[in-house]
């Protein structure tokens, strides 16, 4: 075992995982990140804890994942590689190790130009694909990248993010065969609408057997409204969300009651889609609408681990 975590335990296994997210509150009080985790336990298999998310400023995924873990619920914790350079990303590695944090998701991280503090200076000294070839090496040979044998070697699964919107589809495939062999244990997508096109790309991954190399996890997102759906399509990099969904959320009585229903349709469909290996549930802080989705999905209780 790579971790020894319950997200690795249930992926060996076979099971179908459900991941969620937790975003770290813009305040230094922990009991908002308890809060979160008491709503959301037991619903998921294992939670993102995102890192600056959107560029804004935010409790530190390091410290949140912590909390997670005093709740009893196992974190994955994402690093990006906007704020950090190779020797932080290291560091923040041994120090997320060593508190028990077992998962860790690489990610570029949103451009700052997207937060409220545009004028900040990234760093990308290093992208996701190499983060991810420099944390392999220190977990697999117990050696930082640059040589220095560590006395205790990290215990990490390790994530990566995929993009199946992106145009052309073959670049979006060769970043993800490029991750994959840079060590992604498992790789979490982004959020799925439209269907067809993901049809389309994961068609193309199925092709090059990457599933079977990794630990495919589809992304779900349950809309709240027209209005959050038209923007997520307008603002989003890479996000495609159909005209048709748009429609739907437009003329629906209830728009929260529709965005939960499109958000089960793609669960349904994705559940059936040989190669993928779970689902990662974002609600983007609409949390109590959770287990409503896990339970019409008829996706509890959660295996053990």
């Amino acid at each position: 075992m790579k971790a020894d975590s319950i997200l690795e335990r249930l992926l060996e296994r076979g099971e179908f995982v459900v991941t969620s997210e937790i975003s770290p509150p813009k305040s230094a009080d922990g009991t908002k990140v308890r809060e979160k985790v008491r709503i959301l336990r037991g619903y998921a298999d294992a939670f993102n804890v995102t890192d600056n998310q959107t560029a804004i400023v935010r409790m530190s995924s390091l410290a949140a994942s912590l909390f997670c873990i005093q709740e009893g619920v196992e974190p994955i914790m994402q690093m990006t590689c906007r704020d950090r350079n190779r020797l932080a990303m290291q560091s923040d590695l041994i120090g997320a190790s060593a508190l028990g944090i077992r998962n860790l998701l690489c990610i570029t991280g949103d451009h700052q130009r997207f937060g409220n503090q545009p004028q900040s200076r990234n760093v990308f000294d290093l992208d996701s694909t190499q983060q991810l070839m420099v944390f392999k090496r220190m977990r697999d040979e117990g050696e930082l990248w640059c040589g220095d044998v560590m006395e205790t070697a990290p215990k990490i699964l390790l994530g990566a993010a995929a993009n199946p919107f992106v145009d052309p589809i073959e670049m979006s495939v060769i970043r993800l065969s490029k991750k994959i062999k840079a060590g992604a244990d498992f790789v979490q997508t982004q959020a799925i609408f439209d269907l067809d096109r993901f049809q389309e790309w994961y068609s193309v991954i199925r092709s090059r057997g990457l599933e079977k190399k990794t630990h495919i996890i589809a992304g779900v997102t349950p809309l709240r409204s027209y209005k959050a759906a038209k923007f997520m399509a307008e603002n989003i990099p890479g996000m495609s969300i159909p005209e048709e969904v748009l429609k739907r959320m437009a003329s629906a009585p209830d728009e929260k009651l529709e965005g939960t229903k499109i958000c089960l349709e793609r669960i349904e469909v994705l559940r059936d889609t040989p190669g993928i290996h779970g689902i990662h549930l974002m609600p983007i802080n609409w949390e109590s609408v959770v287990p409503e989705i896990m339970e019409r999905a008829e996706l509890l209780p959660r295996p053990s681990p």
